[in-house]
């Protein structure tokens, strides 16, 4: 089994990796020319209308050695297990599990952009999985590509020399050959685990395989994506899962090209998959081990992957009650390929019933909302993210809290920690300044500027959490011409003065948008959500006081105007008295109204008001 190589794409976000992954599978044949499209492996609407990867994709080609070549390979035809993995920093879980399960990875890099933050992010995954690494600059077919000067900076992040990086065009297809072959040359063939054997006798021992990935189908259950490590596994054979101690019989087992082929066997080094009938994706989790039973009881998991953990909390409702079961179906459905999704039940008095999820980022909302939208046509009501502050009680409990309607009374309260987070800024070295800017107004700590060439350098801060997770990337992009890009990891958790802010309209407490604020900041950040909500609200027929209050003390007030309607407009002559009697008749009315009146908040308006 010498002739299969499993690799990876890595880069960061918009650098080309599911367009090369195009031009693989049309060189070697793998989808007919009349059924390839496009970013064939982002099998997401999302994904191609962003343009981003959402979701890894594994995918089988044979590659077959040009005859003019043959001589200087062992066989005249390879397998690959590709996987192409997410860029964006929301999912960088994805990439360090398709790292776990290959022997190599394509180091991808924009020729018109160069390194990024999410670039060297990816780097150290693969180091740290000791990984071989391939280096390739994208997109030379431009003609604003900087190919010398991107050459350079892959240099002096890898510590190597220039000849050793390739040229490709994941456009044109240039240099996808020549890649092919530096991957048979530079990237090992399977192994068992992990430095410990050859490959030569892994047939022979008992069958396991690391879960990377999982998807639910309504008639197989959860289907495990696997890497078969060790041994053989046949159609119908019984199966466990080590870690969930959870049996079941091998439905149907696979691989990729890229859509699921049946071939009754999976043997050590493949990537592939497993159905296995289970109906809860909590049964097979991600980073589990399966064995063959009977011989499998007693053997050893295999190294496990982190658990994603959640980093951003937003509370999701409907706005009609008749929906709330489409919600759960939702999200369960959702969770079952998407294992970073978290949720629980939650009920508001004035939202009503409703879920509290936690997601990756703000684009992994962005993206589990609007499938939700899509998918299941819901109209959805969605709370101000926050992020988890542990709370120190007087009394000496503790509590983990995600939202601010769980933020207690402050009397009862000794100390809050909230979480930080290092961040890199990859920018050019002229935007420094107003990065720097940013990062003192977002409560930032500076660490270290480190040049990466002369233009361009990586400035390391350390920051709240929560001063990341909303409009941060916006605000960043406009200061530095959109050439800057992030990088973060979660480090301790730090003390904080912060407090629960209560905003009202109309004289009534909107539990959606209550937030927990810095306290040396309530004033302003007050001041900036009802003047928000100014703009954002339709007017009504009467006056609508918006207020932002902490505790029973409000700290900023706005007042959104009436429609006037011109009541005196049908009367024509007459004494002034007339005039004044409507309009005192109309003045009485809008008193009424706002009294009994109940104000109707649009799901758009919660959103905007979050912009900075």
């Amino acid at each position: 089994m010498t002739h299969i190589r499993n690799f990876s794409i890595i880069a960061h976000i918009d650098h080309g990796k599911s367009t090369l992954s195009d031009r693989i599978l049309e060189l070697t044949e793998t989808v007919e020319s009349r059924k390839m499209q496009d970013q064939i492996l982002d099998s997401m609407d999302l994904e191609r209308e962003r343009g981003i990867t959402i979701k890894m994709q594994p995918v089988q080609v044979k590659y077959v050695v040009p005859d003019h070549q043959k001589d200087e390979f062992d066989h005249l035809e390879y397998i690959f297990n590709l996987i192409d993995t997410p860029g964006h920093v929301d999912f960088s879980y994805e990439v360090s599990r398709s790292l776990a399960a290959v022997e190599g990875a394509v180091l991808l890099v924009d020729a018109t952009q160069g390194i990024q933050a999410q670039t060297i992010a990816n780097v150290y995954l693969a180091l740290d999985q000791d990984l071989e690494i391939i280096p390739a600059v994208n997109k030379v077919d431009l003609p604003n590509a900087r190919v010398a000067e991107v050459k350079a900076e892959i240099c002096e992040l890898l510590g190597i020399e220039e000849d050793s990086i390739l040229e490709v065009s994941g456009k044109t297809g240039q240099g996808v050959d020549q890649l092919l072959q530096r991957i048979i040359r530079n990237i090992p063939s399977p192994q068992c685990e992990k430095g410990k054997s050859e490959f030569d006798n892994c047939k022979d021992k008992p069958f396991r395989a690391l879960i990377f990935d999982s998807a639910f189908d309504p008639y197989k259950g959860v289907i495990a994506n696997i890497r078969v490590v060790e041994g053989t596994l046949n159609r119908h054979d019984s199966i466990k899962m080590v870690a969930k101690k959870q049996e079941a019989e091998a439905l149907e087992v696979g691989i990729f090209t890229p859509s699921p082929l049946r071939t009754d066997i999976l043997e050590a080094g493949m990537i592939g998959y497993v159905a296995t009938g289970l109906k809860t994706v909590q049964q097979v989790r991600v980073g589990d081990t399966i064995v063959r039973l009977p011989e499998g009881v007693d053997l050893d998991p295999l190294a496990e992957y982190n658990e994603p953990v959640p980093v951003v909390y937003a509370s999701l409702f409907v706005e009609s009650a008749e929906d709330y079961p489409t919600l759960r179906d939702g999200l369960e459905k959702l969770q079952l390929t998407d294992s970073s999704l978290v949720f629980e039940p939650e009920s508001k008095e004035v939202l009503g019933k409703g879920f509290r999820c936690g997601f990756l980022g703000m684009l992994h909302l962005e993206i589990i909302t609007e499938r939700l939208r899509r998918e299941y046509g819901l109209e959805l009501v969605i709370s101000t993210p926050s992020v988890s502050y542990i709370i120190h009680y007087t009394n000496g409990d503790v509590q983990k809290i995600y939202s601010a309607s769980d933020f207690p009374d402050q009397s009862r309260i000794e100390k809050v920690m909230e979480p930080w987070v290092k961040l890199e800024i990859m920018t050019p070295a002229e935007y420094i300044g107003g990065v720097m800017d940013v990062m003192q107004k977002r409560r930032g700590e500076f660490i270290n500027t480190r040049y990466v060439t002369e233009e361009r350098a990586v400035v390391e801060y350390q920051v709240p959490l929560a001063k990341v997770i909303v409009d941060f990337y916006d605000v960043l992009k406009s200061v530095t011409s959109g050439y800057a890009s992030v990088n973060y990891e979660p480090i301790q958790d730090r003390s904080a003065e912060v407090v629960k802010m209560d905003i009202w309209v109309a004289g009534d407490p909107v539990e959606a948008l209550s937030l927990i604020v810095y306290k040396d900041e309530a004033h302003q950040e007050g001041k900036r959500i009802v003047s928000k909500l100014k703009q954002s609200l339709p007017r009504e027929q009467y006056s609508i006081a918006l207020q932002a209050a902490i505790g029973g003390t409000f700290v900023a007030r706005e007042t959104l105007s009436a429609f006037r309607k011109d009541v005196t407009a049908k009367l024509y002559g007459g004494d002034r008295t007339r005039k004044d009697k409507l309009l005192k008749k109309q003045k009485a009315g809008k008193k009424r109204m706002s009294q009994h009146a109940r104000i109707h908040i649009p799901k758009e308006v919660y959103l905007d008001v979050l912009k900075q």
